[in-house]
C-alpha cells in the first residue's frame, strides 16, 4: 500500500500525545490467549483429553500473528491437530480458516461466542489466576511511568476490556484513568479512537505516535487521509510475523520499533 503523499518519512523528536497498544506491545499475554482457546477447543470439539500436546502451545504462540478476530483462534489449533503445517498457516490462513470452517460446519459467531463464555467463567471464578497469565514486556512499565510522569499525553487503545488493563497496570503500581483508556468496550476501529484523541487536544498542535504491534491496524490508520500526520510505529516484539516486519522497509509510513529502542528517548525511536 503506497504511503500518504502528506506524511513525511522523517517525524518529530517528541509527541505530544502517545497512543499505546497493550497486547502485544506492553503486556504479553499468550499464556492467556492460548489456555483460554484450549478450554473452548475441548468443549467446541468434545475433547476427552484435558492436556494439550507438548508442542502445541508454542506453535500457537509462533501463528497469533495471524489471527484477526476471537473465533479463529480455536480454528487455528484445529489446523495444527489436524496436520497442517505452520508454514501453510503462515502463508495463507484466510483460505485454511474457511476450509474448516466449511467442512465441519462451523459458525464462526458461535466460536466467537464460545471464547467469550470461558474467559467469561474462568474470570468469575478466578480472577488473580487469571490476571496472573499476563506478563509485562521488559522495560515497559518503567518506560510508561516515565511518560506519565512527563508532558506527553498518554492512552492505551487497545482491544481488551479497560476494567482488566487497569487492573492489570495497578499490579505494576501503574495508575491509569479510565479516561486514559479506549478498551474493547468503545467498540469502534482504532484509527476513529485516534481520530479523536487529535479532535480534543489543540488542533493542528499536536503531535500523536501510535504504537501498534498488528501491521493491519497501522494499515487502517494509512488510509484515513486525515491522520496522515499520526507517527506510525510498529511493536516488533508484538504479535507479528516477520513478513509484517519487513514490509516496513519499504514503507516510510510505518517505523520499526525494536523493544530496547522503546526504552530510550523518544529522539531515538526514528
Amino acid at each position: 500500500m503506497p504511503s500518504s503523499p502528506l506524511l513525511s518519512t522523517s517525524m518529530p523528536s517528541m509527541p505530544t500525545i502517545l497512543a499505546l497498544d497493550f497486547d502485544g506491545v506492553l503486556c504479553d499475554g499468550m499464556l492467556e490467549y492460548f489456555q483460554t482457546t484450549w478450554r473452548a477447543y475441548c468443549q467446541i470439539w468434545s475433547t476427552p483429553t484435558p492436556t494439550p500436546p507438548l508442542d502445541l502451545e508454542p506453535s500457537f504462540a509462533r501463528l497469533r500473528p495471524v489471527i484477526e478476530t476471537g473465533w479463529e483462534m480455536p480454528v487455528l489449533i484445529r489446523a495444527r491437530l489436524a496436520g497442517i503445517s505452520e508454514n501453510e498457516i503462515l502463508q495463507d490462513w484466510q483460505r485454511v480458516a474457511q476450509d474448516i470452517v466449511r467442512a465441519e460446519g462451523l459458525n464462526p459467531a458461535e466460536l466467537a461466542a464460545r471464547i467469550d463464555e470461558t474467559r467469561d467463567r474462568w474470570i468469575t471464578r478466578d480472577l488473580s489466576g487469571w490476571l496472573s497469565l499476563h506478563r509485562f514486556y521488559p522495560g515497559v512499565v518503567e518506560k510508561l511511568k516515565q511518560v506519565m510522569a512527563s508532558s506527553v499525553q498518554t492512552y492505551i487503545v487497545t482491544t481488551k476490556e479497560g476494567r482488566f488493563v487497569r487492573q492489570l497496570l495497578q499490579q505494576e503500581g501503574v495508575e491509569v484513568s479510565e479516561n486514559f483508556i479506549f478498551g474493547k468496550e468503545v467498540k469502534r476501529p482504532k484509527h476513529e479512537t485516534l481520530r479523536q484523541l487529535l479532535a480534543s487536544g489543540d488542533r493542528g498542535q499536536e503531535v500523536l505516535w501510535f504504537v501498534e504491534d498488528r501491521l493491519k491496524t497501522l494499515q487502517s490508520v494509512i488510509a484515513q487521509p486525515d491522520l496522515a500526520a499520526v507517527g506510525l510505529y510498529l511493536a516488533a516484539w508484538g504479535y507479528n510475523t516477520q513478513s509484517d516486519r519487513d514490509y516496513t522497509a519499504k514503507n516510510p509510513a510505518i517505523k520499526l520499533l525494536d523493544l530496547s529502542d522503546f526504552s530510550r528517548d523518544f529522539s531515538d525511536w526514528s
